[in-house]
């Protein structure tokens, strides 16, 4: 019987264990230089610009040409090159260590008003730091400042105008310094201050209290329904079996021989509905949208400070894979008339939103028990299609069309169960409102 033949240990070929810690050693070695070679090559991506990145490729063509070919104007130009960039990457030497700060006296403003912001610069160190330019990104703007040397505990303030022509949310900061030589072959940029957002408002117009005429609860105007419990009396009719005997009138019954009851309109707990559409085929221009979109936040603002149950949607576009799931629709908040005017403040146009027609069938199957709705649109919508619109509402729900048609005359129409209200300035809401009221 032949013994068994033991395997073969490290130990016997300490060859195999050198090579394989070699070629451990050797991959450790590439991923560090990799990494190193990879942050060093971001490093001078960030600095380098595309003239500094110009000039680096001249250089490298010259000195490989000149050397190759003998040519020493090549060779004098690669030199000249490499001393320009050497002197350039001179001024990006030194630290950055400013405190910035920046600072806005309001992050909520109306369209139109003049908002100024200010930067304000420390030296927190004991020593002078040098100059540098600060600049700061206001919506596709840029503030920029030339800031000078800085000596111990100086500091440097300026102030910038953000313009606020057009609604919107507008994004100012982070500050940056930037650190740059002369010729702008490298410039060296540090982020510093937090990005913040400024709300512009759309303006809106104080209208007149909407809980009557058109708002119908306990403080406005009964409905014609009829109910056997409520607080506005309408008549009186025979007992017929399942009437509750606290609704018996015992003066009429003692009169007629006959037991006779209370019958009531019903008051309903008023919910206003404002839908505005952002559909472009509804809009001839951008004046008309804004018109709409102060006509939406002076109608909200006025239910809120009402103190009445109001929702404020906007047509949406859904992903066209959950479009037969999900109602195009955008709720606006209504908790307070700032969240709400934040909310307006970033709606747009959109070709894919649905139009004003599929926003009040939208609006009619999400929303319940709406008492009046406000469909705001441009002039391009046709009577057909605002009658259409108001169709897809429940009985019962006053439907209110606003038109905004800049510098039109304004009119009152009214088509069945629906009023239309053609406005060319906002101002025309409060006169239109008030017309359609006592229609």
């Amino acid at each position: 019987m032949l013994p068994a033949t033991a395997a073969p240990s490290l130990a016997e070929h300490p060859g195999d264990g050198r090579l394989a810690e070699f070629v451990a050693r050797g991959v450790r070695v590439g991923r560090t230089s990799a990494a190193l070679l990879a942050r060093l090559l971001g490093t001078l991506a960030s600095v380098v610009t595309p003239l500094g990145w110009a000039i680096l490729s001249v250089v490298c063509a010259s000195f490989l040409f000149g050397y190759a070919l003998g040519w020493t104007e090549l060779v004098v130009i690669g030199w000249a090159g490499l001393v320009l960039i050497v002197a350039a990457s001179t001024f990006l030497i030194g630290r950055n260590a400013f405190d910035i700060h920046l600072l806005l006296p309001v992050d909520r403003v109306v369209v139109g008003e003049r908002v100024p912001g200010q930067v304000s610069v420390r030296n927190p160190t004991r020593r002078r730091l040098p100059g540098v330019a600060v600049e700061v990104p206001v919506g596709s703007g840029l503030a920029e400042f030339s800031m000078p040397s800085l000596a111990r505990g100086d500091s440097f303030e300026d102030v910038f105008i953000v313009p606020t022509r057009k609604r919107g949310v507008i994004p100012i900061g982070p500050v940056q310094t930037a650190r740059a030589d002369p010729i702008g072959l490298l410039r060296r940029e540090v982020v510093w201050a937090e990005r913040v957002e400024l709300f512009v408002h759309p303006r809106t117009v104080s209208i007149p209290s909407m809980s009557t005429g058109f708002i119908r609860d306990l403080e406005g105007n009964p409905t014609r329904d009829l109910t056997n419990s409520d607080v506005s009396f309408h008549a009186l009719r025979e007992y017929v079996p399942g009437d509750e005997r606290r609704t018996i009138h015992w003066k009429s019954t003692a009169k007629t021989g006959r037991y006779m009851v209370r019958q009531f309109e019903e008051s309903r707990r008023s919910h206003l509905m404002v839908a505005l559409s952002l559909a472009e085929s509804d809009y001839a221009g951008e004046d008309e949208f804004e018109m709409a979109v102060s006509v939406a936040g002076s109608l909200g603002v006025r239910a809120i400070r009402d103190a009445r149950t109001v929702s404020v949607v906007a047509s949406a576009a859904p992903p066209e894979s959950a479009r037969r799931r999900m109602p195009a629709l955008r709720p606006l908040s209504t908790l307070t008339r700032t969240r709400l005017l934040d909310d307006l403040s970033g709606v747009d146009r959109s070709g894919a939103a649905l139009p004003v027609s599929e926003l009040a069938k939208a609006a009619a199957d999400t929303v319940a028990g709406i008492s009046v709705a406000f469909l705001v649109c441009g002039s391009t919508t046709t009577l057909t299609q605002l009658r259409t619109a108001a169709g897809r509402f429940p009985i019962g729900v006053d439907v209110v069309a606003v038109v905004c048609d800049p510098e039109t005359v304004p009119s009152f129409r009214r088509v069945a169960e629906l009023s239309v209200l053609t406005i060319g300035y906002l101002d025309d809401l409060k006169q239109s409102l008030a017309r359609t009221k006592a229609a």
